[in-house]
């Protein structure tokens, strides 16, 4: 296989998955399925709610909205592969598909974690600045912020893969895990693969460290107004607006940081590959969910939905 000027002696990877569970294979596929299906329900049901109740098109939702299609993106470039080599005897990828699938991962992680930033900036516009706050977040900085996550993460994957293609891949061909990881197809290479992982280790602090130091300088902000807020209903209500935002951050970042940290120092064992799924099916899962369970505006947009379906088939 040509790829660009180097030629590439291996044309397809063997993903080893959950293969070496064999005593538990059904049930992990059943697990595994159940987690996949229940997390397309939840962002899909969350993206229609959003767009059909005009309560909820406020730039918080917009961004919601788009969180939702990253993670229905994220954890669909590896669980439907995963899912359909259980019962393979050859758990095979293409190298091109081995290729597809870390773009498109790598697009949405680094994507979320700009959306992530632009959530908190739109916290603290709303706790520090409200009256303000529709003059500065809007409708075009809004989508100028969501068009920036996704093209900075577009690009960031780009340019890893860019690095992948001029490495050369002569054997072993097995990556133990479930999807076409960065660490171990580095792991895999036959030729120096310093300049890759120093641009890994870039765009892990260009898009990790910077992302996260502005996500804490704004809620260092949002903690000095709300202690300023005299009331204690009123500062519980402030805290409320953020409150989920910074449970999905903490979830993200944490899973993020532990994972990176595990994959720097050359883990692949199995014990790696199940913390994997955390950050790869458990939190796309977990975002709607945290987002939605404490809301009372997605509560309220969900009654007035059953409302309107109730009432419809009441004048049929």
């Amino acid at each position: 296989m040509i790829v660009g000027r180097n030629i590439t002696e291996i044309t397809q990877f063997i993903l080893l998955g959950f293969s070496d569970f064999p005593q538990v294979i059904a049930l992990l596929f059943v697990m595994f399925l159940t987690l996949y299906i229940t997390t397309l329900t939840w962002n899909l049901s969350l993206l229609v709610l959003i767009r059909m109740d005009s309560h909820l098109h406020t730039p918080m939702y917009f961004f919601l909205s788009n969180l939702s299609f990253v993670d229905l993106c994220y954890i669909t470039s590896t669980v439907p592969k995963m899912l359909s080599n259980f019962f393979q005897e050859k758990q095979t990828i293409s190298f091109g598909c081995c290729i597809v699938q870390y773009l498109i991962f790598s697009t949405m992680a680094l994507t979320e974690c700009c959306l992530m930033t632009a959530m908190a900036y739109d916290r603290y516009a709303a706790i520090c600045n409200p009256l303000l706050y529709s003059s500065i977040m809007s409708p075009t900085l809004c989508v100028r912020m969501v068009m920036g996550s996704y093209t900075a993460g577009l690009l960031g994957s780009l340019s890893q893969i860019c690095a992948l293609l001029q490495l050369h891949f002569c054997g072993p061909n097995v990556i133990r895990h479930f999807f076409c990881d960065i660490s171990q197809l580095l792991n895999l290479s036959c030729t120096d693969t310093f300049f890759a992982q120093v641009l890994l280790a870039i765009l892990t602090m260009l898009f990790g460290l910077t992302n996260a130091l502005v996500i804490m300088i704004s809620y260092g902000f949002i903690v000095l107004s709300i202690m300023k807020i005299t009331s204690a209903k009123g500062r519980s209500k402030a805290f409320n607006t953020c409150a989920s935002h910074l449970a999905a951050v903490s979830f993200f970042y944490i899973s993020g940081i532990f994972v990176y940290l595990r994959s720097s120092s050359g883990g692949s064992s199995s014990f790696d590959r199940f913390t994997s799924v955390f950050y790869t099916v458990v939190i796309p899962m977990l975002n709607p969910l945290i987002y939605s369970l404490r809301n009372k505006e997605i509560k309220d947009s969900i009654k007035r939905l059953q409302k309107k379906i109730f009432c419809s088939q009441g004048h049929r």
